[in-house]
Formats: structure tokens, sequence, C-alpha cells
């Protein structure tokens, strides 16, 4: 079981209405749009997906890296390098 299978529905929402956002830039360019709105438009996706990047971390910090660290050992080591690798990405 995934960590975040308690907010998947959550998740497929969130995930459809960005979907449904970058869509509307896309047509925003295609009507030859203001770039300022454009821009802000694209400004609002990537606050999207940080917030549901913030959620999926969290539930992995609470359920798989929760589970790896009461194993103990070079699970958890993995584990731990796993979650320090994905945050790094996440703040690039």
């Amino acid at each position: 079981m995934n960590g975040y299978a308690g907010d998947k529905k959550n998740i497929q929402k969130r995930m459809h209405r960005i979907e449904g956002q970058v869509k509307a830039i896309g047509r925003m360019v295609d009507d030859d749009r203001y770039c300022i709105d454009i821009l802000t438009q694209i400004a609002a996706v990537e606050s999207a997906l940080k917030s549901v990047s913030m959620l999926l971390l969290d539930d992995h910090l609470d359920h798989c890296v929760r589970e790896a660290v009461e194993q103990g050992g070079q699970v958890a080591d993995a584990k731990l390098q796993e979650v320090s690798e994905a945050v790094s990405r996440l703040v690039k």
C-alpha cells in the first residue's frame, strides 16, 4: 500500500484541477493573452503542484519512512537517503 492511500482521492482531485489549469494556459497562449496573465496562471499551477508535493511528502514520511525507521539498519538508512534526495529535488 502506498503512503498516500488515505489521500488518494484528494490528490487525484487536485491533479485533475491542475491539469485543467495547464490546458487553460495553453488556450491563453493560443488566444494571444497578455503575458502577465499567463505568468500569473503559471505561478498558480506551480503553487498547486508544490502543495500536492508537500502532501505526498508528508504521507511518505508518515508511512513509508516511519516503517523503514522501525525496521532500522540499512533499510532505514536507504529510506532516509531517498527522502533526503526527494526533498532536494523539491527545493530546487
